[in-house]
C-alpha cells in the first residue's frame, strides 16, 4: 500500500487567503463575532481610526486576541505572541497581524476597567439571545492563587520580631567593627561587615516601613508583591490568593456575574453577589441560592428583605447529621410567654442579654435541672441549662424550615451542577492555577474574561457556531 506525502515546496497556482484557512463552522469565528458585538464605548475603549501620530493595533482585534486566547488556556503574552505567528486560528483572528508581547501586556494592563466589564456586556447578550432568564441564582466562590508568594506576607508579629533579630545583629556588627579598629585590621573583613551592616539598615528602614503601613491601614497581613491579596487557606494548604464569586443562572448554568475579593471566606458575599447580578439583569431575581459557606444571617435578611427566597442551609442543615436529643433545635420558643420549654417540659426564663454577641440568654433553675433525670446528659452546669436566642433568630428559624421545603431541596440539587461547572471548567481545562496580574483591578479583570470563555463555550455548544453568528447580527 502506497503512502501520501506532503510536499512542503509544492508551489500553488493562487495562494490561499487568510479568509480560508479557518472552516466557516470554526469556533474562531464565534469568538470574533462576538467581540465585534460589544459595545467598546460602553466598555472604556476608545475606537479612534483617525487618531493622529503613529498607528497602533485595533483595540477589537488586541480583545480578540485576549478573549480567544484565555479560551484555549493561553493566557501569557510571550504565548500569545507566539500563537499570532504559529496558530492559523490566530492568524486569521488578527488578520495577520503580530503584536509582539510588550503590547499585549501594555493593552491588558491598560484596559482592567474595561476588561471587567467584558463579562457584563456578555451575559446582556446570553439575557437578549433567551440563553439567561435571572429567576433562580445560584452564587459559588473558589480559591485562586495570587501572583505572589506567601513567603512575602508580613503580619505586625513577624515585622516584630524581624526588627528585633535586625537590631540585634546591628550591636554585633558594630562590635565586630569596633573590635576591628581596635586592633587596626587592614583586611578585607572590615570592608565587608561594613557592606554587612548598611544592608542590614537598608533591610530594618523597609521591614519598618511595612510595619507602618500594617498600622496605617489596619490590615492583619500585608503581601510586598500583591498588597491587595489575602493569605489564603484552601485544599493545598495556604497560599497568597483571592476569593473568586461567580453568579450562574439556572436555565443554561451560564454566569450573569464575576468578582474577586481579598476575604478568606464567603460570608460576607451572598448579598453583595445577588445584588450585582440583579444589576446586570435588569431584575429581582426570585430565588437565591448558596452552600453553607454563605450563611450569615445578616447578609441573606439583605436579601430575604427584598422578597427574594433564599435558599442556603445553616452549617448544622449541611453537615446532615441528626441532632442529638438535647441540641438546642430541640428546645421550644414560646414567643407569646418569651421562654424556652426542654425536651422534658421544663421552663427556661430570661436571664438577661449579652450586650456583646447581641444575644438574650434563657436558663433553667438549678435545682430542677439537678433533680433530672437526665442532669448529665442536657448539662453538667450547676447553674442550670442555658439557651441563648440571637437577635435574628426567628429569620433563621425561617430560613431553616425554607430550605427544607421540597421544592427548595430540588433547586438545591441543582446547584452542584449549574454553580460549580464554571469553576471546574475555569480551572482544570483552561489549566488556571492562578491570577497572572496583581492588585484587584488586574484580577477582577481576569476573572470576567475567564467567565466570559466559558459563557461563549456554553453559548456555542447550546446553538452552534453558524447560528450563534446570525443571531449575534454579524
Amino acid at each position: 500500500m502506497a503512502y501520501r506525502h506532503g510536499n512542503r515546496r509544492q508551489n500553488m497556482l493562487l495562494p490561499s487567503s487568510i479568509e480560508q484557512y479557518v472552516p466557516q463552522e470554526a469556533p474562531v469565528r464565534a469568538y470574533d463575532a462576538f467581540v465585534d458585538s460589544l459595545d467598546f464605548e460602553q466598555l472604556g475603549i476608545k475606537i479612534e481610526p483617525d487618531k493622529a501620530g503613529c498607528p497602533e493595533y485595533d483595540p477589537k482585534m488586541m480583545l480578540k486576541l485576549l478573549v480567544y486566547g484565555y479560551s484555549y488556556g493561553v493566557r501569557s503574552s510571550r504565548k500569545l505572541e507566539r500563537e499570532s505567528h504559529y496558530n492559523l486560528s490566530f492568524i486569521w483572528l488578527t488578520g495577520g497581524m503580530k503584536p509582539d508581547h510588550k503590547t499585549i501586556a501594555e493593552f491588558r494592563r491598560r484596559n482592567k476597567v474595561a476588561l471587567a466589564n467584558v463579562l457584563r456586556q456578555c451575559a446582556r447578550v446570553c439575557i437578549e439571545l433567551g440563553l439567561i432568564e435571572g429567576n433562580t441564582l445560584f452564587v459559588d466562590g473558589s480559591k485562586v492563587r495570587a501572583n505572589a508568594c506567601i513567603d512575602n506576607t508580613w503580619d505586625r508579629d513577624r515585622c516584630t520580631r524581624r526588627l528585633e533579630k535586625i537590631d540585634a545583629r546591628v550591636t554585633e556588627i558594630l562590635s565586630e567593627c569596633e573590635q576591628a579598629d581596635q586592633k587596626e585590621c587592614n583586611d578585607f573583613s572590615l570592608v565587608k561587615m561594613q557592606k554587612e551592616l548598611a544592608d542590614t539598615k537598608d533591610l530594618r528602614v523597609k521591614v519598618q516601613g511595612i510595619l507602618n503601613r500594617l498600622n496605617a491601614e489596619d490590615k492583619k497581613s500585608l503581601n510586598t508583591t500583591d498588597s491587595d491579596c489575602a493569605k489564603i487557606h484552601g485544599r493545598q494548604g495556604s497560599h497568597a490568593g483571592y476569593n473568586a464569586q461567580t453568579v450562574v443562572d439556572e436555565k443554561h448554568g451560564l454566569i450573569v456575574s464575576s468578582d474577586v475579593v481579598n476575604e478568606n471566606n464567603d460570608l460576607h458575599q451572598f448579598a453583595r453577589q445577588i445584588n450585582n447580578a440583579a444589576q446586570t439583569l435588569g431584575k429581582k431575581p426570585e430565588t437565591g441560592c448558596a452552600d453553607a459557606g454563605y450563611s450569615s444571617i445578616k447578609e441573606l435578611a439583605k436579601i430575604d428583605n427584598q422578597d427574594i427566597k433564599v435558599i442556603v442551609p445553616s452549617s448544622r442543615q449541611a453537615s446532615g447529621k441528626p441532632p442529638g436529643p438535647f441540641d438546642r433545635c430541640n428546645f421550644k420558643y414560646d414567643k407569646d410567654r418569651d421562654i424556652y420549654i426542654c425536651p422534658e417540659g421544663k421552663i427556661l426564663r430570661y436571664t438577661g442579654t449579652d450586650t456583646k454577641k447581641g444575644s438574650r440568654e434563657y436558663c433553667a433553675e438549678a435545682r430542677v435541672c439537678k433533680e433530672c433525670r437526665n442532669f448529665g446528659l442536657c448539662t453538667i452546669s450547676r447553674y442550670g441549662r442555658g439557651v441563648n436566642r440571637k437577635a435574628d433568630e426567628e429569620l433563621a428559624e425561617k430560613l431553616a424550615v425554607q430550605y427544607e421545603q421540597p421544592e427548595s431541596q430540588k433547586i438545591y440539587e441543582l446547584r452542584k451542577q449549574k454553580a460549580e461547572l464554571p469553576f471546574g471548567h475555569i480551572k482544570h481545562n483552561l489549566n488556571v492555577n492562578g491570577f497572572l496580574l496583581r492588585g484587584l483591578a488586574g484580577v477582577k479583570a481576569e476573572m470576567s474574561v475567564l467567565a466570559s470563555c466559558f459563557n461563549i463555550v456554553r453559548m456555542i455548544n447550546i446553538i452552534g457556531v453558524s447560528e450563534l453568528i446570525t443571531r449575534l447580527g454579524c
